[in-house]
């Protein structure tokens, strides 16, 4: 396994996070959500140069439910990016989103999921799909560049449409897997 394509953070010569930015703002949203992680830097790098956008930046996931349906209440359009050991903190407030039929679109980078070196991100890398749903999440996955913006765009769509949290799972196979130079 090349350990080179497994490090840290997406490719700099990969485009999907400009295509994620690009969806975010063909569907209007200005507010972003965020705890800082690395398999979402370049596309947080992008919202934070667009002066049209929000960018929060959370002290813990959950915040950033409560923080985006607010937003809706009050006429603004957000999204939640988050890395998959956030989607635990957050099981409780997802309710909020099906008590007010609110919109609430997540963009999850996945860990313990494949190349993982930290078997603290296993448990709930293997259970993020699975607790979404148990929530009434919609979710949809994408593990190849070429799937990131359509799904990432039905996950807006889906959202918005139905009033309900929807999710993309973005795969290690695609961000690359952490190793912090662990073989």
């Amino acid at each position: 396994m090349d350990r080179d394509k497994l490090e840290m953070r997406p490719d700099a010569a990969a485009d999907w996070p400009d295509r994620i930015y690009d969806t975010l703002k063909a569907n209007g949203i200005t507010q972003v959500a965020l705890v800082p992680d690395a398999g979402h830097s370049r596309l947080i790098r992008r919202c934070l140069a667009d002066n049209a956008m929000t960018v929060v930046t959370l002290t813990t996931e959950e915040e950033g439910v409560a923080l985006l349906c607010g937003a809706w209440l009050g006429g603004v359009k957000g999204v939640l990016l988050m890395q998959s050991s956030g989607v635990g903190n957050c099981i409780n407030m997802l309710s909020l989103s099906h008590i007010h039929r609110t919109p609430l679109p997540m963009i999850v980078t996945m860990r313990g999921d494949f190349a993982e070196f930290n078997p603290a991100q296993v448990p709930m890398g293997q259970a993020t799909q699975t607790v979404l749903e148990a929530m009434g999440t919609l979710v949809h996955r994408a593990d190849r560049p070429e799937d990131v913006a359509e799904t990432v765009d039905a996950t807006l769509r889906l959202a918005f449409n139905t009033f309900r949290p929807a999710a993309t799972l973005l795969g290690q196979r695609l961000i690359g897997a952490k190793t912090f130079g662990k073989d």
